[in-house]
């Protein structure tokens, strides 16, 4: 079966940090971008960021520039997401996905969700006091 195993997910206290991980199964990330994901609930799911494979480039909403940074390591098949000052409102469930193309999407059209595969469960993460 082809999808990521989202893991690292827990209560942290605003100002904390956590580092999730999103390892791949069933299949190789090389060649692919890997987006993160997250939905808060009653609320539609949302990209947070993207990395490119071959530069390793990577972008990012706005509400998480400078505070996050997502990272891979394609020889154990993982993408990793750091999260620094994290704040209530980054309260959500985090997934990961894969884009069929090796550049992150930069075209809205091209940057919808349902443009990305083999979602997996998802980590959840809630910032409380």
């Amino acid at each position: 079966q082809v999808q990521f195993v989202e893991s690292g997910g827990g209560l942290v206290q605003p100002g904390g940090s956590l580092r999730l991980s999103c390892a791949a199964s069933g299949f190789n990330i090389n060649y692919y971008a890997i987006a993160w994901f997250r939905q808060a609930p009653e609320k539609e799911r949302v990209k947070v960021g993207c990395i490119s494979d071959v530069t390793g480039n990577s972008d990012y909403v706005d509400s998480v520039k400078d505070r996050f940074i997502i990272s891979r390591d394609n020889a154990v098949n993982t993408v990793y997401l750091q999260m620094n000052n994290l704040k209530p409102e980054d309260t959500a469930r985090y997934y990961c996905a894969m884009y069929n193309y090796w550049a992150c999407p930069k075209e809205p059209l091209d940057d919808r969700v349902q443009n990305y595969d083999s979602w997996g469960q998802g980590t959840q993460v809630t910032v409380s006091s």
